[in-house]
């Protein structure tokens, strides 16, 4: 479906044809109309299926009918500051020919920051995209009137809720008015997320975009290696593949904040992305990244969802992802925009378990690799070197007690029966007398 075939305005039209976009994806295709028809929906849909697109258009085309407000007419409400300042980014270029006001709210900023968000806040905008605890701080000085708000929308639900912003994100829903149209994105579908839309959501239409396996136009491969030789096999994976237009994902900011120190010692352009950064810092990061100023960018999940490079030439899982929809987000920031890329996952020799479950939610096995010739033989210290496992600290504890007590009874025998010649055992010594002095007697 074409996006000339929506009851779309020539406004929105327009914009759309600017941007090259001609043809709906999957989720587009449903939502859409649903939503230009007035009804709640429910959304199921994994990162990059075009769900920005999905449940901005609808909003545009109604404001694009009426006067221009200074009154907040739609909520969106993200997990994080980048997807906030994407999905304002994008409102921008799909707004272009309709004067529609849009503001993002996000926390990390310094207090001019802030400030500049309050007066936006009070001079007015019909469109907020903002992160849950930074727009709450807002609507808790008073400031901000949600009553004529339409569209309230929540984009990457799950995430918010693993985030622990329920309790932000219904604050937020009692300020405002019942009659609204609400749209509910999610990657999963689990309990929690059931019991949200119950609430928020009134007579949904539901949507359920088949949970996407990764494109093949990703060549997918991993390397089982020791721990300690990552590092080394990363390097030979940028000199033999690629070192340009790169996302190296770890699973702490630790590691991320080691690994990049690593990789700058050895001159490779890198920059780091993780939740210790000012929101400044993030920013340059980012655009640095974007505009190729930088090589390789290593970071944690922050980057897994909502953000948009379409140039990434590769990923690589420096570690095993917690689970497979997360291996899925990451590995899916390459092969963008009809583009081939690249994921290679360095499995750790205690991880394979777990990437095994991946391998399963896949529904295949994914290529192994073979270590460099320089690589095989190195091993782990733990697993030379490891701890012994609480059974057979059990064992040998046990071992040693009775070697202990062994040794004891055999030297206290020893010691017995090695007496002078001539004198009793110790054990047939006959006790000592004490010796007392006797009392003087009285004269």
């Amino acid at each position: 479906m074409t996006f000339e075939e929506l009851d779309l305005t020539d406004d929105v039209l327009d914009a759309l044809y600017d941007m090259n976009f001609s043809e709906c994806t999957p989720i587009q295709e449903q939502a859409i109309p649903a939503a230009l028809a007035g009804r709640d929906l429910i959304a199921v849909a994994q990162t990059g299926t075009g769900k920005t697109a999905a449940f901005l258009l609808p909003v545009i085309n109604e404001l694009s009918k009426r006067e221009p407000s200074d009154k907040v007419k739609c909520v969106v409400m993200t997990p994080t500051r980048e997807l906030a300042m994407q999905i304002d980014a994008q409102m921008d270029g799909f707004s272009y020919f309709v004067p529609i006001s849009s503001l993002a709210i996000y926390g990390g900023t310094d207090g001019a920051g802030f400030a500049q968000q309050q007066r936006a806040l009070r001079s007015g905008a019909e469109v907020i995209i903002a992160t849950p605890g930074r727009m709450l701080a807002h609507l808790q000085m008073g400031y901000v009137d949600l009553s004529e708000v339409e569209f309230f929308i929540l984009d990457e639900a799950d995430r918010m809720l693993d985030m622990g912003f329920y309790d932000d994100i219904m604050q937020i829903v009692n300020h405002l008015p019942r009659e609204r149209r609400t749209m509910m994105f999610s990657a999963t579908m689990p309990p929690k997320i059931q019991r949200l839309a119950k609430t928020v959501l009134d007579n949904p239409v539901e949507i359920k975009i088949a949970v996407s396996r990764p494109t093949e136009k990703i060549a997918q491969s991993a390397y089982i290696c020791p721990e300690r030789a990552k590092t080394a096999l990363l390097c030979h994976i940028f000199k033999t593949i690629s070192s340009k237009r790169v996302i190296v994902f770890a699973s702490s900011k630790l590691k991320v904040k080691e690994l990049a120190r690593e990789l700058r010692r050895r001159h490779y352009a890198v920059a780091e992305m993780h939740s210790d950064l000012e929101q400044k810092a993030r920013d340059v990061v980012m655009r640095d990244f974007r505009n190729a100023h930088t090589d390789i960018l290593v970071a944690t999940d922050i980057l897994s969802r909502g953000i948009d490079i379409d140039d990434i030439s590769m990923v690589v899982n420096f570690d095993v992802p917690h689970d497979a929809e997360d291996y899925v987000h990451r590995i899916g920031r390459t092969a963008r925009a009809g583009a081939g890329g690249i994921a290679i996952t360095l499995v750790g020799e205690r991880d394979r378990r777990k990437f095994r479950f991946i391998e399963d939610f896949l529904g295949y096995e994914v290529l192994k690799g073979t270590l460099p010739d320089e690589l095989a033989g190195t091993k782990d210290e733990q697993t030379d070197d490891r701890k012994p496992r609480r059974d057979e600290r059990r064992g040998r504890g046990r071992r040693d007690k009775v070697q202990r007590s062994k040794k004891t009874v055999g030297s206290r025998s020893a010691a017995t029966d090695a007496t002078p010649e001539g004198e009793a055992p110790k054990s047939q010594k006959p006790h000592k007398k004490r010796w007392y002095r006797p009392k003087k007697k009285e004269q």
